[in-house]
């Protein structure tokens, strides 16, 4: 076995070899466990909620795998229709070409050669990070089959009348030309301004004051809304305004949507350009003037002056125009929330097309109930009430977008605009007896992504057909997510397979939280601040790490600054710290938290885990050369029956807390265990056996039996969370441990025996570690040079303390390097003794002859001078109102905390030197 820990050499190694012996399929007749991976975007790379969420499943999987469950994670991807067709026009853009040079056909084949050549970086590092999908059985949500069920899908809702195709408002991208998903619009703060406008009413008798921020869709306007309690106008509802600029009279119509109180309490309607104002143009039956083109530039519905101008410009020239009629009341500046498209960065306009729209409200009513009853889980529960508000208030799906890459809709049109809707022109035909001579031109746009992935749990296992994956795997058992995409994609999976398997997608919806930075702040490019898992995984310099996160920026500004922070943070870039370990620092993080902050410190400490672990089975190794388990007799030692019994308790806490998707206590009870338990005692508690020369060759066969095995059965324990060191060391220690098997993946998951608990070695290894840390904490406090052999008495105990004390001897004179151990007769006159407590037993450790008197009084009359010097300067900072009035809150409460920690270890050295000075 290496002597030090090397992750890199054998993370590859192990993957190659389960990958290339097809461990990860399907196996055996037990019963089956599915998950199926949310499939990422074919243009993207793994990123730290990624990988978060892949921890956790690859956990889950492999637990189950070890289990003995029929285990399946499907694994693939998604189209990303906007995502991919712009990586590929940038493409055709830097060789001079547009999409429309090549033509569609064209164009999508270009696609499908960039998805060959450079759409497997995602799944590459999916293998880096140890996920165990079965990769025989990748999907993607183009390929063959998954179009066939998108299409089955489409026509049949079609045919059902719940999808219909509609005119109506939607978020669209004016430099991407398509409409947007919500998901796909952020919200950005800005400066703007709020523009107050008088529109004059129709009879001249006075005028109404409406404001806005987006002046230019004033020319749209088709109402003015007051609340219809308002005293203050209820005499004009009915009445009309003429809109300035454009002549048209218009309504003053009455809507409870009003808030009265706010502003003048007028509203300009404008139901072509913003969501609420379209409701209540619904609600009254306004005119629908839509002002733009695709582009945002203003359409022949606008007076000639302003047609064909840009949206920002024709704001400029209609606040000019209004200023110089007097119809400007004021202008105020005003923060706003500005929304941009999340690809392009352009502001989004609300727009009204003619669009594909999905019926929901049907649908939505099963999908609530299921949650209801309990047939399908969200974990934690509370995220059920965030499901149920927005199934509560569904509201029709735009499933269309403008597009060439994804679905194409299977719709036909004539030269009337009927609508023909099946598989192809040739089905289309047939299905509604058309003539042969017939035109028909298919729709140019494709469906949403969200469509095709709302059908990933049976769409991946071969739906329409009904197949046996289909029979043994579907409903899966957890989808691991996001809470912020339960209502784009998990809400849409459960009304879809509901309606069209007659059966739930999964019974558990595992909700993480969002993987933030070390300060909490959401990780994205601008801030300068993500972290890429296999930089974690394999390290990066810290020139490496400056242009890989300053690439792409134009502002010199911007980059400097994140060049400043980058390396103030990474001074020697990031070190490599393997799989296993970020594996492990998610797993520790995976609470029941919305916001999970990643810190790279943490990672460090589990290295240091893993480290630990395999330097463990280095002393295991080398403590049994020659080892090989036989039918010899074994004597378990106090400590081996501890080790034992403890090993029970910790599979148990872990199996309960994978149970209930509690990652974090899993984790940290596996930890807690290996390092404080396992290695820190048990290692140290074996040396005496094998180290001893009055140890029987039972005992020592029996604590090199211990040693193994229970080595052997936390490497089982730790397999989920860390499947490469697990492997790496099974292998080596398998045979002597006595165990067989090709991998630790299908070996058997430890599982607590209530009959190897033993109460009474507990208790007494626990009296014995008391023992221990007495005697190591009063060397520590008065600095005794940790080799020196002590002598120790022993007051107040009772007969089991006496006891312990006759059996452990051997431990206890070892492990706390002591000479002697004797009991302090009654009546004898007590030494003047450093002590500790063991129960109710005292531990007095004499001081005459171990320290240098005078020489240790001086020592520490020095450090006490030290710290009242110390503490002075603190309270007379404390005592300063100057300083607790200004400065910040947390560094006042750090000055008190030192002024505390002083205090306290002054005391502690004031009672030393009287202990020495008494001697």
């Amino acid at each position: 076995m290496e002597k030090t820990y090397s992750p890199q050499s054998i993370e590859s190694k192990w993957y190659e070899t389960w990958e290339k012996n097809q461990y990860f399929a399907p196996k055996g007749d037990g019963k089956p466990f599915c998950i199926m991976i949310p499939p990422p975007n074919v243009t993207g790379s793994l990123h730290m909620g990624h990988g978060f969420q892949d921890s956790i499943m690859d956990a889950l999987i492999r637990y189950h795998r070890m289990k003995g469950n029929n285990t399946l994670w499907q694994v693939g991807t998604d189209h990303a229709g906007i995502a991919t067709q712009m990586v590929v026009e940038r493409q055709l853009d830097a060789e001079g070409k547009s999409r429309h040079d090549l033509g569609r056909e064209k164009f999508i084949e270009r696609v499908w050669e960039w998805k060959q050549e450079s759409g497997g970086r995602i799944t590459s590092q999916l293998r880096r990070l140890g996920a165990s999908v079965d990769w025989s059985r990748e999907r993607f949500t183009m390929d063959d089959g998954f179009y066939k069920a998108v299409q089955e899908v489409f026509i049949r809702l079609y045919d059902e009348g719940l999808i219909y195709r509609g005119k109506r408002l939607v978020n669209w991208d004016p430099k991407l030309h398509t409409a947007i998903s919500d998901l796909e619009v952020v919200q950005e703060e800005e400066d703007g301004h709020m523009w107050h406008f008088r529109y004059p009413l129709s009879d001249g008798n006075g005028q109404l004051v409406v404001a806005t921020t987006r002046p230019e869709t004033m020319l749209g306007d088709t109402a003015v809304a007051v609340h219809p309690e308002d005293e203050r106008y209820k005499h004009l509802i009915g009445k009309t305004v003429t809109l300035p600029l454009t002549h048209r009279e218009i309504p003053i119509i009455a809507d409870d949507y009003i808030d009265k109180d706010f502003g003048t309490g007028c509203v300009k309607i404008t139901p072509a350009h913003d969501f609420n104002d379209y409701e209540m143009g619904v609600r009254h039956q306004l005119p629908m003037i839509n002002i733009f083109d695709d582009n945002a530039r203003l359409n022949d519905d606008v007076p000639p002056e302003y047609r064909g101008m840009d949206r920002f410009d024709a704001r400029t020239r209609v606040v000019e125009d209004l200023q110089n009629l007097g119809h400007v009341e004021k202008i105020e500046p005003h923060k706003l929330k500005i929304p941009r498209g999340d690809r392009s960065g352009v502001v989004i306009e609300p727009y009204l097309t003619h669009q594909w729209y999905v019926k929901t409200r049907p649908l939505a009513e099963e999908a609530i109930r299921v949650v209801e009853d309990g047939e399908i889980q969200f974990v934690p529960k509370n995220y059920e009430n965030m499901y149920f508000s927005w199934m509560r208030d569904i509201q029709d799906w735009c499933i269309s977008r403008q597009l060439w890459w994804g679905h194409r809709v299977p719709a036909w049109y004539d030269k009337e605009g009927n609508i023909y809707v099946g598989r192809d022109e040739a089905q289309v035909r047939e299905k509604y007896s058309l003539a042969a001579d017939l035109e028909l031109q298919q729709d140019d746009d494709v469906l949403d992504t969200w469509f095709s992935s709302g059908l990933w749990t049976f769409g991946t296992l071969g739906w329409p057909e009904e197949t046996e994956e289909l029979k043994t795997f579907h409903p899966t058992d957890v989808l691991v997510t996001g809470f912020d995409i339960i209502f784009f994609w998990v809400a849409r999976m459960i009304m879809l397979t509901l309606h069209f398997r007659k059966e739930i997608p999964f019974h558990t919806v595992y909700c993480t939280g969002m993987v933030r930075d070390s300060h909490g702040q959401k990780m994205s490019k601008s801030k300068g601040n993500v972290l890429d898992p296999i930089d974690m995984i394999d390290g990066i310099d810290i020139d490496s790490l400056v242009a890989k996160r300053t690439a792409g920026m134009m502002l010199p500004r911007l980059r400097e600054k994140i060049e400043k922070q980058t390396r103030k943070e990474f001074p020697s870039g990031i070190e490599a710290y393997g799989t296993d370990a970020l594996r492990y620092t998610f797993y520790s993080l995976a609470s029941r938290s919305r916001d999970i902050n990643f810190d790279v410190g943490r990672i460090e400490g589990f290295r240091n885990f893993c480290n630990k672990i395999w330097n463990a089975a280095r002393y295991v190794l080398m403590n049994c050369e020659g080892y090989s388990p036989s039918a010899a007799p074994v004597e378990l030692s106090l400590a081996d029956r501890w080790i034992i019994s403890r090993f029970q308790e910790a599979a148990q806490t872990v199996q309960e807390a994978f149970d209930s998707y509690r990652f974090d206590i899993a984790s940290q009870a596996l930890y807690e265990f290996v390092w404080n338990e396992y290695c820190d005692w048990y290692l140290e508690l074996s040396k005496p056996v094998l180290w001893d020369e009055g140890a029987s060759d039972a005992q020592k066969q029996g604590t090199r039996q211990t040693l193994l095995q229970v080595l052997e059965s936390i490497l089982r324990l730790a397999h989920p969370f860390m499947p490469f060191i697990t492997e790496e060391i099974w292998q080596l220690i398998k045979e002597k441990a006595g165990v067989g098997g090709e991998t630790i993946m299908y070996a058997p998951y430890p599982q607590a025996d209530e009959s190897k608990r033993d109460a009474q070695a507990v208790a007494d290894i626990e009296w014995v570690k008391g023992f221990i840390v007495g005697i190591r904490n009063i060397r520590g406090e008065m600095q005794l040079p940790p080799g020196k052999l002590l002598s120790v008495l022993c007051k107040n105990g009772d007969a089991e303390d006496r006891r312990r004390v006759d059996e452990n001897r051997q431990f206890l004179s070892k492990l706390a390097k002591l000479e002697s151990i004797q009991w302090l007769a009654a009546g004898d006159e007590e030494p003047l003794a450093a002590t500790a407590l063991v129960g109710n037993m005292d531990i007095l450790v004499p001081m005459a002859d171990l320290i240098d008197k005078e020489e240790e009084s001086k020592r520490l009359q020095k450090e006490i001078e030290k710290r009242r010097k110390e503490l002075k300067q603190v309270e007379g900072k404390l005592g300063n109102a100057n300083f607790v009035d200004k400065a910040p809150a947390d560094v006042v409460e750090k000055e008190k905390a030192k002024a505390l920690d002083l205090s306290s270890a002054l005391q502690k050295l004031e009672s030393q030197l009287s202990k020495i000075e008494a001697l």
